[in-house]
């Protein structure tokens, strides 16, 4: 009785009854316990500003002025990129010898996407897979305004894109929020161009937090929300009911490719540190380097540490002379929480030191051998390997139209591989090149070839140069090493 009392008072918004009376009426509920839950509770209402609508008034508010004040800083991306296609006669003896051999006809592919003006100067914030591939970009604003655009920063594991575009005059922005507030069942509107039908605005509610393992990028710490976000809204704004951006939205869960009520945003406070890595004039976003790798906690691995549930990031290997290991992490030990925020994943504690600055003392609560303990760690710039030189691979090898380079720490963080990774990287593999049609990918590591180990990107040259037919590698993709041979 005291539940349908309750749920009738706040589902019909009585105007003219007083808490008291409602109360009354409830049966039970004093006029002080119901006037908390109607007006939110003070302590709530300091903190956060958060409680339920009060009366019918309050029921018939509008997002518009919250809309009015921040769409003029959503604009649109659009993005061309000309593409080689094979021709359907390639191949054909007779046509290759009277129009050529090659048949490749170049084809222009136009797409759009959503960005958000984050500073007045111009900088937008949008996707990393918005803008892949592209020969020219363009960002449009809401006024009518079209410009060309420049890249600034691509991040292609955080999918972020920083562009910069250039007018005599300020231009709207959206403000950035401080994400790590959000709670589940905050409200927030979704703002961008899907299906290129115009700006549209869409609302709803956080629906989860840190959200992992989504195969959308290497980023695994996402935001859900249910507000509608369909094809188009890639890069577009995620906006709290202060006005500011709490997230860039990125992508969607749906079996119809249309939106079903599940949608992701990247978090904005990793936006944050992008773009001031973008302002600082990086290319790509230098995460702080901590020297260590870690696994996921597993059921097993928690019970056996003696852990009442699998939380934290397990230690696995912990680099000689590194930041982790001058602070006193060791291999097995478990992260359990990083300045004051607790971490319940592995993918937690990435969010955490990808947040911060190179030169940030980090204080990590860890649990190693069996006790709990506080370290300081000081995060570092992860540093080069003994050159850090790029060579392209000519001659007649597999390896022929690949761009490697030796495989540092910080070669491996700007390429999303583990940090204590050795070897040679293939950093870029040219089209219709013999690496690329023996299947050769950027991100690859090359560990031996021919029975030699290898250590640098001129050891590899030189290797290849040699007139063989075949040729013994040893590889390593996506943490698993293979053997293969090849004939050439």
């Amino acid at each position: 009785m005291r539940f349908k009392g309750l749920v009738l008072a706040l589902g019909l918004g009585l105007a003219g009854a007083t808490a008291a009376a409602v109360a009354e009426d409830a049966g039970a509920i004093s006029s002080d316990v119901l006037t908390e839950l109607l007006r939110g509770s003070a302590s709530e209402a300091t903190t956060l500003d958060r409680r339920i609508p009060f009366g019918r008034a309050e029921m018939e508010l509008s997002f518009a002025p919250l809309v009015k004040a921040t769409a003029p800083g959503v604009v649109n991306v659009y993005v061309s990129s000309t593409r080689k296609v094979q021709s359907p006669f390639a191949g054909d003896p007779f046509f290759e010898r009277f129009f050529g051999g090659g048949m490749t006809q170049p084809r222009v592919e136009s797409s759009l996407g959503s960005g958000v003006l984050v500073d007045a100067s111009g900088i937008v914030v949008t996707n990393f897979h918005v803008i892949r591939d592209a020969d020219e970009m363009k960002v449009a604003t809401p006024d009518g305004r079209e410009f060309e655009s420049r890249l600034m920063l691509k991040d292609e594991q955080l999918d972020l894109a920083i562009l910069k575009i250039d007018s005599g005059e300020p231009f709207p922005v959206v403000p950035l929020g401080d994400s790590d507030a959000l709670q589940i069942g905050d409200l927030v509107l979704a703002i961008g161009n899907p299906f290129g039908v115009g700006q549209t605005t869409t609302s709803g509610i956080v629906s989860a937090l840190a959200r992992s393992h989504l195969g959308i990028a290497d980023f695994g710490y996402f935001i859900q929300t249910d507000a509608a976000i369909n094809p188009g809204n890639s890069g577009g704004a995620l906006i709290n009911m202060r006005g500011e951006l709490v997230g860039i939205n990125t992508s969607i869960y749906s079996s119809s490719g249309g939106s079903i009520g599940i949608g992701f945003a990247i978090p904005s406070n990793i936006v944050r540190a992008v773009v001031a890595s973008a302002k600082a004039g990086n290319d790509f976003f230098e995460r702080p380097y901590i020297g260590a790798s870690f696994d996921p906690m597993t059921a097993q691995i928690a019970e056996s540490l003696g852990l009442p549930r699998p939380t934290g990031a397990l230690a696995a290997r912990v680099v000689e002379g590194g930041p982790a290991e001058a602070g006193g992490l060791r291999a097995g030990d478990v992260v359990l929480a990083m300045d004051g925020q607790p971490i319940d994943t592995m993918e937690a504690l990435g969010y955490r030191l990808a947040i911060q600055s190179v030169g940030h003392v980090a204080t990590m609560r860890v649990l190693s051998k069996g006790a709990e303990k506080e370290i300081q760690v000081t995060l570092g710039r992860a540093p080069e390997g003994t050159s850090a030189l790029t060579i392209s691979i000519g001659g007649r090898s597999p390896f022929a139209g690949a761009k490697v380079a030796e495989l540092s720490p910080r070669l491996a963080q700007r390429l999303g591989l583990r940090s204590d990774a050795k070897g040679v990287a293939l950093i870029d593999v040219a089209p219709d090149s013999p690496a690329a049609g023996f299947g050769f990918q950027p991100r690859d590591i090359l560990l031996e070839v021919n029975g030699e180990e290898l250590s640098s990107a001129e050891q590899l040259e030189k290797i290849s140069q040699e007139r063989i037919r075949t040729w013994r590698f040893t590889m390593e993709r996506d943490g698993r090493v293979s053997r293969q041979v090849l004939r050439f």
